[in-house]
């Protein structure tokens, strides 16, 4: 990570990468495909993210399961903040690494999506639910990587999944100005 940070990634090659970790070019490849692999190797989280939807109570609404297992998995992160912020820092100044960090999130989707299907959920519902949590994830996630104040990731998953909430309520305004034009036009509701 000092390197991706110091050089840039693009600048920083495999042998590099295999000096600072005191190990053989040969040793790196044996763990990682390429030098993007160090940025996304496979961590507990799509395992915590699995279970805590598996084992969820029966009672829960799809996105109170994925809030539960979002929130669950939120350690995973927290334990390594500062690592995770400059993780975060190298990917947001390269489009390739961007893509692949995309890639990254639908395959979360697709684990939350086969855990809730799993769980007996139809599979738009299972989907949709998995959509909207790994959607809410990522705002919280980038909330939290930015906050100045230093404030949990489970505080900003809490405040984003809390706004879901929001999406389907009906708005609170008083008739407006933009209302009113829609009065007397013959393609108004």
């Amino acid at each position: 990570m000092e390197l991706y940070n110091d050089k840039g990634f693009d600048a920083t090659t495999v042998a590099e990468i295999a000096a600072r970790a005191e190990v053989t070019e040969r040793t790196f490849y044996r763990h990682f495909a390429d030098k993007r692999e160090v940025l996304f190797q496979p961590n507990a989280l799509v395992d915590v993210l699995a279970h805590a939807t598996e084992t969820a109570a029966d009672s829960l609404a799809p996105l109170e399961v994925i809030a539960r297992a979002l929130t669950e998995a939120a350690p995973v992160f927290e334990e390594r903040a500062e690592l995770v912020r400059q993780r975060q820092a190298v990917i947001a100044a390269n489009p390739e690494l961007q893509e692949r960090e995309l890639a990254k999130h639908a395959s979360l989707v697709s684990t939350l999506d086969r855990a809730l299907r799993e769980r007996g959920l139809d599979p738009t519902t299972a989907t949709l639910a998995a959509e909207i949590g790994i959607a809410a994830f990522k705002v919280a996630f980038g909330r939290w990587v930015g906050d100045p104040d230093r404030r949990t990731l489970v505080q900003h998953l809490r405040e984003t999944l809390d706004a879901t909430g929001h999406l389907t309520a009906p708005a609170e305004h008083s008739a407006t100005t933009d209302d009113a034009s829609f009065q007397g036009r013959e393609d108004a509701p």
